[in-house]
């Protein structure tokens, strides 16, 4: 009888993972690409069914879209986020605004808040970029009281944003490992991770229009700004990078909808309202 032979299964380097997503999501400068997305905090605040003097959390907030949201509806909003300069930025817009928020750097798998300290988390395409899934989902879950919500928009697999991430890693794949941020922008893996604590799980496909002037004009804006792509193209040679904006531009162009003289693109997401037990 042949013995088995048991193969150690290689660790994730979790830590190094999360080094790398928190460099790109420093580079370029989100916040540009972020100030297009308000329409999704605002959606989110109204389906949540946000209320003055609410408890707010924004998790891996960005520069603060859903933060702004809560804000303007009298909530009470704690804003977070692991990239100090995105912090920065969500602080000058509600100060421009005259908005009271507190900014907390934080890391959205290991918050430095007590037990039920909140009424309402949010995250819109913030913590489904986390390297380990069920970390977020539990720590949003343990700062949220009993009772309270838990607000989310997500990219779908299928859809636009989802795509793009797809002709990125045929360039240049992701760790070994790792779950695809994607997942959290399908019901299913939001009951896997919420359902255990949830009393009620709400999930929406909406879409986010990218309007740009062309598809050359989004490739250019989404290059130098938007932290994924902008790594992307840094970590590849010219013919590389040649192809890689070729086929993000065949994309483009499959899913424009805006005719021939502007770029209309839908992002599909997942908008999802867990209302906790």
């Amino acid at each position: 009888m042949n013995p088995v032979i048991e193969h150690p299964t290689q660790a994730i380097p979790f830590d190094a993972i999360k080094q790398r997503q928190q460099a790109t999501w420093a580079s370029g400068d989100f916040a540009v690409i972020g100030t297009t997305l308000q329409i999704v905090g605002e959606q989110l605040a109204e389906s949540i069914d946000l209320r003055a003097g609410e408890r707010v959390i924004d998790i891996a907030a960005g520069n603060g879209n859903a933060t702004l949201a809560a804000a303007r509806r009298f909530a009470r909003v704690t804003s977070t986020d692991y990239v100090p300069a995105l912090l920065e930025r969500g602080a000058a817009r509600a100060r421009a605004e005259g908005l009271e928020i507190e900014f907390v750097e934080a890391d959205a798998e290991a918050l430095p808040f007590e037990d039920a300290s909140f009424d309402v988390a949010l995250s819109t395409f913030g913590a489904m970029f986390t390297p380990q899934h069920e970390l977020p989902a539990q720590e949003m879950l343990r700062v949220v009281r009993p009772g309270g919500r838990i607000g989310l928009a997500n990219w779908t697999p299928d859809g636009f944003i989802g795509e793009l991430f797809k002709v990125i890693g045929a360039c240049l794949p992701p760790p070994a490992g790792l779950k695809s941020p994607a997942l959290w922008g399908t019901e299913p893996h939001m009951v896997e991770l919420f359902g255990a604590r949830a009393a009620d799980i709400r999930c929406v496909r909406r879409d986010f229009q990218f309007r740009y002037a062309s598809p050359a004009h989004w490739l250019q804006v989404f290059r130098d700004y938007y932290g994924p792509t902008h790594k992307a193209f840094a970590a590849l040679d010219a013919p590389a990078q040649a192809r890689l904006a070729d086929d993000i531009t065949a994309l483009l162009m499959r899913r424009n909808r805006g005719g021939s003289h502007s770029l209309v693109v839908p992002g599909e997401y997942l908008e999802v309202v867990v209302r906790v037990r």
